[in-house]
């Protein structure tokens, strides 16, 4: 089970207790909850959700809480679809999407806090700066030197087929955040998200800058922090590898140098 890091405490505290009216099925959510306003330590808040009234994923309870139990429930989300990556969460010990996660996947009570290791905003809203800046850091768009086409840079159904696998990712950050080496070294080693994202420029037979990326990523940390023990494919909810994208980066490190 994965942790988070907590802001500026040493422990979580029981929170309140709150139960739907009349409610003849409910299921309980206990809800990691921090303001940095209030001066109190974090706690967990346990909500009584009737379910024949809720939709059967967990952004739909949390969705319930906040509309009908408590206002001041604070979390992301958007798509609803599994599309955005905004409302990764842990979710019964799990880092994966609240929008694409069944409620009757889970056995018991549902224990929801943010994603593993990162400063915490807001109750359910982890601090991302850091990883955006990785991301944009790898320059993930399309570089080249030659004449721009007068339509488009065409490319092969081969080499097209290159980045499936790549190209789905959504960057929630699930992967990433459940890497030990993530967690340790997350000012300098990438990431398994990032260096995914790397990897699909890498082998876009259209880029013409692969010398340059590749030269980017020679370090020690940036991309050498990856120990391959798979936590980032078993955590990413769009069933992608991050763990073979930075594998088949080594090699082309190495094919490279001879």
């Amino acid at each position: 089970m994965a942790e988070f890091t907590l802001p500026k405490h040493s422990k979580i505290g029981k929170g309140k207790t709150v139960k739907a009216d009349e409610a003849e099925t409910t299921k309980s959510f206990s809800v990691y909850r921090w303001n940095p306003d209030d001066g109190e330590n974090p706690r967990m808040d346990t909500f009584e959700v009737d379910m024949d009234s809720c939709g059967p994923m967990v952004l739909d309870a949390l969705i319930k809480i906040k509309n009908e139990m408590d206002a001041t429930l604070t979390f992301r989300r958007s798509c609803r679809e599994g599309v955005c990556g905004s409302c990764a969460m842990n979710i019964d010990g799990e880092n994966t999407l609240a929008c694409t996660k069944a409620i009757d996947d889970i056995k018991g009570d549902v224990k929801i806090t943010p994603l593993p290791h990162q400063e915490v905003i807001k109750d359910l809203v982890p601090d991302l700066s850091n990883f955006y800046a990785q991301y944009a850091s790898i320059k993930p768009w399309m570089q080249t030197q030659s004449t721009t086409p007068e339509k488009e840079r065409l490319q092969s159904r081969e080499d097209r087929e290159h980045l499936d696998g790549l190209y789905e990712c959504i960057l929630c950050a699930c992967c990433s955040t459940s890497c030990p080496s993530y967690w340790w070294n997350s000012d300098k080693y990438l990431g398994p998200a990032v260096l995914l994202q790397a990897y699909r420029w890498l082998v876009d037979s259209r880029d013409e800058a692969t010398g340059e990326r590749l030269d980017d990523l020679e370090d020690p940390f940036r991309l050498y922090r990856c120990h391959t023990i798979m936590n980032c494919a078993n955590a990413c909810p769009k069933g992608l590898n991050p763990a073979k994208a930075i594998a088949e980066i080594k090699k082309m490190m190495l094919e490279r140098k001879g």
